[in-house]
């Protein structure tokens, strides 16, 4: 992919396994990264690609919002797992994403209703693992790109799927007129700055905020945990300040990948993160600028159906230790309703 840097986009493998087993946790690497347009296996064609996401998942709310703001909705259809993995008493197993719409979920005593079956494959498989077993792989992650007319899956890595979707959105059949189109990491010459600045901004997101937020919530090693916790917030005050000169966006005054990439691990914070990744040094909305911006990008069109806090809260609190979900926070008001209120932080 051009100017994408391996750090904003995977964790650094070496000693992998000795690190979880101290108690760290080290994300994997996603192993199908086919790009659309790049052979002629996978041309950019409108109805032709198809979305296996969880909405409570952060790095499928990457591509969903993509495909949100791309106006690639029509385009690129979309099938949604259940936000609580599969358990011990599933006969398959435990700890795969499923596709059960009438499964009930214990937050809202409902069935959620995001939730589809599968409807790609044309084999309707209740998991997700049963997508890439079909191409012989033992990988079970969402999100998946998945290419309906030739059943294989074209990437699994969310990064670069976000990317391609920006590169070919008007092939892809975007209902977006080319004027209002957003484009996210624009490849001419003249862009070489603002592209130097984005790599260095997804870094920086990664490491510290997407993948930082999960070293504190899911590492079992104290000392992991603090490093992760002092990062994630250092951080967040890092970008507050880059927001203080009055741009709306990280970048100046248009929306790129950076301000996509920061929004999933965001929207999370104050109503999930905060507790579940034990992240309660501060919330969103004490960072004014950083709230404002937040609520900047909820009001965009194709965000705020994007993603789902019912999911989040169900999807984090459902794998903690007693699986019963907070139902704040209420104050100064519910979540995501305060995302429309940009004026509830004050300088």
């Amino acid at each position: 992919m051009t100017d994408q840097t391996d750090a904003s986009t995977q964790e650094d493998q070496a000693n992998a396994a000795q690190r979880r087993q101290k108690g760290e946790f080290v994300r994997g690497v996603s192993r199908f990264r086919n790009v659309i347009g790049d052979t002629p296996d996978f041309p950019a064609e409108p109805g032709r690609y198809h979305l296996h996401v969880a909405l409570n998942c952060p790095w499928c709310h990457r591509v969903t919002l993509a495909r949100g703001i791309l106006g690639l909705q029509t385009s690129i259809s979309m099938d949604v797992a259940f936000p609580n993995r599969t358990d011990d008493t599933d006969p398959a197993g435990e700890n795969f994403w499923h596709f059960t719409p009438d499964r009930v979920s214990p937050l809202t005593g409902a069935p959620l209703p995001e939730c589809t079956e599968e409807t790609a494959s044309g084999r309707g498989y209740r998991l997700a693992k049963d997508l890439y077993a079909a191409e012989g792989s033992e990988e079970r992650s969402v999100p998946i790109l998945y290419d309906k007319k030739t059943k294989r899956i074209v990437s699994n890595e969310s990064a670069e799927i976000v990317r391609m979707l920006g590169a070919h959105a008007n092939a892809l059949g975007s209902t977006l007129a080319p004027d209002l189109l957003p484009d996210m990491y624009p490849a001419d010459d003249a862009a070489a700055d603002l592209r130097r600045d984005i790599n260095e901004l997804n870094e920086f997101i990664y490491v510290n905020i997407n993948n930082g937020s999960y070293k504190a919530g899911f590492s079992s090693d104290q000392s992991v945990y603090d490093a992760a916790f002092a990062n994630y917030f250092s951080a967040l005050e890092t970008l507050e300040q880059r927001l203080a000169d009055g741009r709306p966006f990280l970048t100046g005054d248009r929306f790129t990948e950076a301000d996509l990439r920061l929004f999933p691990t965001l929207y999370r914070h104050d109503p999930v993160y905060y507790v579940r990744m034990k992240l309660n040094g501060a919330r969103i909305l004490d960072y004014p600028h950083l709230w404002r911006w937040l609520c900047r990008v909820y009001g965009l069109e194709g965000v705020a159906d994007s993603g789902s806090l019912i999911h989040c809260r169900q999807g984090y609190f459902g794998r903690s230790w007693n699986n019963v979900v907070p139902l704040g926070p209420v104050k100064p008001m519910t979540y995501p309703e305060a995302y429309r209120h940009p004026a509830l932080a004050r300088d």
